[in-house]
């Protein structure tokens, strides 16, 4: 079975990590997002209301799971024997910060780092976009999956 771990802090899921998972269906057997808990990070959303957002826009999709965890990306990979990390790239800038990233992984584990660019229509779409238009009361809706539409 070919899994995939898609890794991050989701706060929340967006339309562009969205288009990526839909697109990486056809790539592997299972996708695994995985919400990581980082205690020293200020979220927006609690976990719980991240994970609930995730399983309700791929409710109807068995390849899909949602779980949180701690701690090295590769150890979790290890621990669910994924064989694939999954990243979405948006930009160049994107490219070098996940490139070091991916080498490290790599390094530390073998497995391999899968990159999708992000499609055109959601490449400007980033999480922290998402919650800066929350915060001023903006019309957030068309930048998340219709289960974040609180």
């Amino acid at each position: 079975m070919k899994r995939a771990l898609f890794p991050g802090s989701f706060d929340p899921i967006t339309l562009g990590h969205y288009d990526i998972i839909k697109r990486a269906l056809d790539l592997f057997d299972e996708i695994v997002v995985a919400i990581g808990v980082n205690g020293d990070k200020n979220y927006m959303f609690t976990v719980e209301q991240r994970k609930e957002f995730i399983e309700k826009a791929f409710a109807d999709e068995p390849k899909v799971k949602v779980t949180t965890y701690q701690g090295l990306t590769v150890d979790f990979c290890k621990e669910i024997d994924a064989q694939f990390i999954l990243r979405g790239l948006r930009n160049p800038a994107d490219f070098e910060f996940e490139k070091a990233i991916a080498h490290t992984n790599r390094k530390l584990s073998q497995i391999e780092t899968v990159f999708l660019l992000t499609a055109a229509r959601t490449s400007f779409i980033s999480s922290s976009i998402v919650r800066d238009v929350i915060r001023n009361h903006g019309d957030y809706t068309v930048l998340v999956p219709e289960s974040v539409r609180v």
